[in-house]
C-alpha cells in the first residue's frame, strides 16, 4: 500500500490584540526549530504569523508594545480621519518598510507557503491568497484580511473587495485539508469551551447594506465559529490535528495597546507552547528539528 504523504500545516486565528498569545507561541517554535511545509493565517493570525516565515522572533510583540499607543497606529482619530481604527499608511507602509522593517528577502527565499484568507464582501465567500514576497500586493491582501467590519474601509485588490477574514472562516484548517496538509498544528486564541455569541445587526445591516451577504454571513457568523470549535476538537480527540489554546481566558482586549497586557498575553503564549514543545515534536514526526 502506497505510504501517504505528509504534508504540516500551522492554522492561525485571528482575535486582534489576542493574537499576543500567538505571538508567544510562534517564537518559541522559531527558538526550537519547529518548521512547516505551509500555514494560514486569519486577520491577526495572518498580520503576526508572517514574522514566522520571515524568522523575526519578537518583532510582533515589539513593535506592538511600542507603537500601539501612537495614535497613527490605532485610534478614534485615525477611524474619523482616514476610515481605519488601525491606520493602513502607518501599519502597513511605515512600520514594516520603516520603523521596524520587515525581512522581506527571508520571507521570500523561505520554503515555506504563506495563505492569507479575506472574505469577499460580494460573494460572502472565503478567498485565499498566496504571499510571494511580502510586497505591496501581499501587504494589501494583509491589510484586507484584519480589516474589522465598520471599523475599516473595504480593500480593492486583484478584483476584489474585501475585509476581515474571520466574518467567514475564523480558523482556516478546511482550506489547509483541501491543499492536502493533513498534519496541522491549529494555534487559537481562545481556550477551550468558549462559545461566541449572536452580535446585534442592527449598525451592521445599515452600514454594509451595499453587501447582502457578508450581512448574512455576520448574522450568523456565530454559528460558523460554534461550528469550527467543534470539529477542531474532533480533530484533536483523535488525533488529526494537534491544538495550542490558552489555558483560560486571555482577558486582553481587541484593541489593547498597554504594553504591560501585550507582554502577560504574549508570555501566557510562551508558556503553553514551551510546555506542549514534546507533544509538537512527537506530533509532527521528525518534521521538526531537534
Amino acid at each position: 500500500m502506497e505510504q501517504k504523504t505528509v504534508k504540516t500545516g500551522l492554522v492561525l486565528e485571528g482575535g486582534a490584540m489576542r493574537g499576543m498569545f500567538t505571538c508567544g507561541v510562534l517564537d518559541v517554535f522559531m527558538e526550537n526549530g519547529i518548521t512547516f511545509d505551509g500555514a494560514a493565517g486569519i486577520s491577526a493570525g495572518a498580520v503576526f504569523g508572517c514574522n514566522f516565515k520571515s524568522h523575526q522572533i519578537g518583532r510582533a510583540v515589539r513593535y506592538n508594545k511600542q507603537y500601539g499607543r501612537d495614535p497613527r497606529y490605532c485610534s478614534i482619530r485615525s477611524l474619523v480621519r482616514t476610515g481605519d481604527l488601525y491606520g493602513a499608511k502607518f501599519c502597513y507602509d511605515d512600520l514594516p518598510n520603516r520603523l521596524d522593517p520587515f525581512d522581506q528577502e527571508t520571507f521570500r527565499k523561505d520554503p515555506m507557503e504563506f495563505y492569507i484568507g479575506a472574505t469577499d464582501m460580494n460573494t460572502g465567500h472565503a478567498v485565499f491568497h498566496l504571499c510571494k514576497d511580502m510586497g505591496r500586493k501581499d501587504l494589501q491582501w494583509m491589510r484586507a484580511s484584519a480589516s474589522m467590519p465598520l471599523v475599516s474601509r473595504i480593500v480593492r485588490v486583484d478584483g476584489f473587495e474585501l475585509l476581515d477574514g474571520g466574518i467567514v472562516t475564523s480558523v482556516p484548517y478546511g482550506f489547509m485539508e483541501r491543499r492536502e496538509y493533513n498534519r496541522n498544528v491549529i494555534v487559537l486564541t481562545q481556550p477551550a469551551g468558549y462559545c461566541k455569541e449572536p452580535v446585534k445587526m442592527a449598525l451592521f445591516k445599515v452600514m454594509l447594506r451595499k453587501y447582502p451577504k457578508v450581512v448574512e454571513a455576520m448574522a450568523v457568523r456565530h454559528e460558523m465559529y460554534n461550528r469550527q470549535m467543534e470539529e477542531i476538537s474532533q480533530r484533536e480527540a483523535s488525533g488529526e490535528s494537534l491544538v495550542i489554546r490558552p489555558p483560560e481566558s486571555l482577558g486582553i482586549k481587541r484593541t489593547e495597546n498597554d504594553p504591560d497586557q501585550l507582554e502577560r498575553v504574549y508570555q501566557i503564549g510562551r508558556r503553553e507552547a514551551e510546555r506542549r514543545l514534546p507533544d509538537v515534536r512527537t506530533f509532527l514526526g521528525g518534521c521538526a528539528k531537534a
